[in-house]
């Protein structure tokens, strides 16, 4: 066992002290991951980023993929949670488009280096993990497609063609994460509201 972890007098570390190492390792990935790419990181970089040993990584953690499938995961559900508050929040499909909009924005900004590794590192997951991914990815489309679908019906969004709306819209947050950095003038916040501007624009509500 590390020197690092305490462990109770039976020899095994208590469940808040596993969970700690688990949260060190998982942030320890996502910064290494986000500054090298998935293929260019190596199990040692992790360790090392999180205080620990090698060896100590395949205690908590099976595989390298098998982090990266956990911070894939977690965003994932997250991203599509907001969503599904957003729509839950209103029955006005224009109240809920920009509430969606601001928060799936904000979520991209504040959380930039999590969302780079949520969206360019798919192709590094197992065949299986990819699928339950695709899965998520697909929920989140389809929710914002049936929204807009439904302002199209209602008349209150000019909506012609929902499906490429949708992927337009949810291209602004996926490549926010690539270029947005802290110190580039503009607060998550900001952005937020300028993309909410934008997208209502795009489907004919002014501001």
């Amino acid at each position: 066992m590390p020197d690092h972890v305490n462990a109770h007098p039976g020899g095994t570390p208590s469940g808040s002290q596993r969970g700690d190492a688990r949260d060190r390792l998982l942030q320890a990935a996502v910064a290494a991951f986000a500054a090298k790419g998935f293929h260019g990181t190596t199990t040692r970089d992790i360790a090392a980023a999180a205080g620990m040993s090698p060896a100590a990584l395949y205690v908590h953690h099976r595989s390298k993929e098998e982090l990266l499938h956990q911070i894939s995961l977690a965003g994932h559900e997250r991203t599509l949670a907001l969503c599904r508050a957003a729509v839950e929040g209103s029955d006005d499909p224009v109240e809920q488009l920009g509430r969606l909009v601001t928060d799936y924005v904000r979520y991209h900004a504040v959380h930039h280096t999590t969302a780079r590794i949520l969206n360019y590192e798919l192709a590094a997951l197992s065949p299986e993990h990819q699928a339950e991914i695709g899965a998520i990815r697909s929920r989140i489309d389809v929710l914002l497609r049936e929204l807009l679908e439904r302002g199209r019906r209602s008349g209150a969004l000019r909506v012609p063609h929902p499906t490429v709306t949708a992927a337009a819209i949810l291209s602004l947050g996926i490549d926010l994460a690539r270029w947005w950095r802290e110190d580039g003038g503009w607060t998550p916040d900001q952005v937020a509201a300028y993309y909410r501007e934008l997208v209502l624009a795009m489907v004919g509500i002014a501001s």
